[in-house]
């Protein structure tokens, strides 16, 4: 395994704060419920027509975050993360023109850049309809490892969603559950693991989602160690996908070692173009982002397909 360079929690929000207050940017680009079902069970025929749309929601200010939206034919819509509380604004005019109903919503561990806009819309469903969030929830433990900002922002959305009255809220604490929405499936790869080390990044709940044509992997901010153990969990095999969301926006994530063992054709990057270049103001490769020496593994690796939400903005997926 490759050792990484990391830099503090701290000092990425600090640099998105920089990068979205308008540094100038320089350099380069690449060119129902869910029924629980077996584990493994494969999709019926679909007609050979795809079970879902997924669209990869960009950030509206520049700024990191992680937000995906699902509809399946007959118009059942399913979200994963959604973006810091800025981003709440705008997700939910999204929502609102597929229905204004949300029929899972999932998260993949409670960063504010994962969980604040849905934490905005808790607080504030307004006509929004939310039938169940599915989470992962650490202990105190874990909280105390992080620091005050990333404490305030876990405490904020356990609050919302331990006072919600109108969501259902499932704490999945065991891998392998399946849900099922229309022939789309969702299975859950990993759960909280309790690390301390990198906390809430290393706890991120890792994601399959797939239909009889495509298969995606998301995995939120999982660190090296988080990656490693899903290496060696049982469902190694089912990180082999089309589509690999990369680890922490693409920076400082899972190791070389976990992208040189898991198949897979195409990566999504929910990425600001400040990450997406590694520079804050000085030039392209610049600042302490591990994004370029990723970007360069995906090269190696012979991986030809990106979709940066920072490049191509709002992405759809059929």
């Amino acid at each position: 395994m490759n050792s990484q360079h990391t830099i503090s929690r701290r000092q990425f929000l600090l640099s998105s704060a920089a990068a979205s207050a308008g540094l100038v940017l320089s350099g380069t680009a690449w060119a129902g419920h869910g029924k629980d079902v077996a584990s493994g069970i494969e999709p019926p025929a679909l007609k050979d027509k795809s079970a879902f749309t997924m669209w990869q929601i960009p950030s509206h200010n520049n700024t990191i975050g992680n937000s995906y939206v699902f509809r399946t034919q007959t118009g059942k819509v399913i979200v994963m993360d959604g973006g810091f509380r800025e981003e709440g604004f705008t997700l939910r005019g999204f929502l609102g023109a597929l229905g204004n109903e949300v029929e899972a919503w999932f998260t993949s561990h409670p960063h504010g850049d994962h969980v604040g806009a849905l934490t905005t819309l808790l607080e504030q469903p307004q006509d929004l309809r939310i039938k169940r969030v599915y989470y992962s929830r650490v202990g105190e433990d874990v909280i105390h490892a992080e620091d005050e900002g990333s404490q305030k922002s876990c405490r904020n959305f356990y609050a919302a969603i331990d006072k919600t009255t109108q969501t259902e809220v499932i704490d999945l604490q065991q891998a392998g559950q399946v849900f099922e929405y229309d022939g789309m499936y969702v299975k859950i790869l990993s759960v909280a693991t309790q690390l301390t080390r990198n906390p809430f990044n290393n706890n991120s709940m890792i994601m399959r989602v797939w239909d009889k044509r495509k298969s995606l992997v998301f995995l939120g901010d999982a660190g090296v160690e988080c990656g490693d153990l899903a290496l060696k969990g049982p469902y190694a095999k089912d990180l082999n996908c089309d589509y690999l969301q990369m680890a922490h926006h693409g920076q400082a994530g899972c190791s070389e070692d976990f992208y040189r063992t898991v198949q897979f054709r195409a990566c999504l990057w929910p990425t600001p173009i400040w990450v997406w270049n590694n520079d804050t103001g000085g030039g392209f490769d610049t600042a302490q982002l591990q994004t370029v020496r990723t970007r360069s593994w995906m090269d190696s690796i012979g991986i030809r397909e990106h979709h940066a939400s920072c490049l191509e903005g709002l992405w759809r997926l059929d």
